[in-house]
């Protein structure tokens, strides 16, 4: 029973620990005035018909602070990298001078660091969400494991681990968050 416990505990704690990994995927998505190649992370392109990452048919690369470069391995790739792009609805243009494609970041707006701080804590309460359902779904079967044996002071024991971990994770969300907040709003 103990066993069970401690594998219950464990398995929770992973499983916390993909859904910040995930969490800290989807921040580096949302751009904060600095060009990252990271930016384009989940924009394929129709690579003869087989939907391929940019990263894989291209060398993307950092010009300077708000100018990334994508160089394609073969020229032909050009036009189907740019409307990738544009499908992507990012909100950067992308200009192809016929050997390779330059993405210019504008500055941001006052408006517009607020609406990416406001997209941030959204990815925040997702994967706060997240935590909290993982947390559940353990307290959940150390319920079971109580009812199919495990003492009541164990099974207790448990559930305050299981939450101890669960508020770690959130206060790491809420780190990420303010970090990325600061970011932002530097200008």
């Amino acid at each position: 029973m103990a066993d069970d416990l401690s594998e219950i505990l464990n398995y929770g704690k992973a499983s916390m620990k993909k859904a910040i990994d995930f969490f800290e995927a989807e921040l580096t998505r949302i751009r904060a005035g600095k060009a990252s190649p990271n930016m384009l992370d989940g924009i394929v392109v129709d690579y003869y018909g087989n939907p391929t990452p940019i990263g894989q048919v291209g060398n993307v690369s950092i010009m300077d602070a708000r100018t990334l470069t994508i160089q394609p391995w073969e020229k032909n790739m050009l036009q189907p990298i740019e409307r990738s792009i544009i499908a992507a609805n990012i909100g950067i243009n992308p200009q192809n001078d016929g050997n390779i494609i330059r993405l210019f970041l504008p500055p941001l707006t006052e408006e517009r660091r607020k609406e990416l701080v406001k997209r941030s804590n959204t990815e925040g309460e997702h994967a706060k969400v997240a935590v909290r359902n993982i947390r559940r779904e353990a307290i959940e079967q150390i319920k079971k494991l109580q009812k199919d044996g495990l003492s009541e002071d164990a099974a207790k024991d448990g559930e305050n681990d299981m939450q101890e971990i669960t508020n770690n994770y959130i206060s790491l969300v809420d780190k990420h968050l303010e970090a990325k907040e600061k970011e932002i709003m530097a200008v």
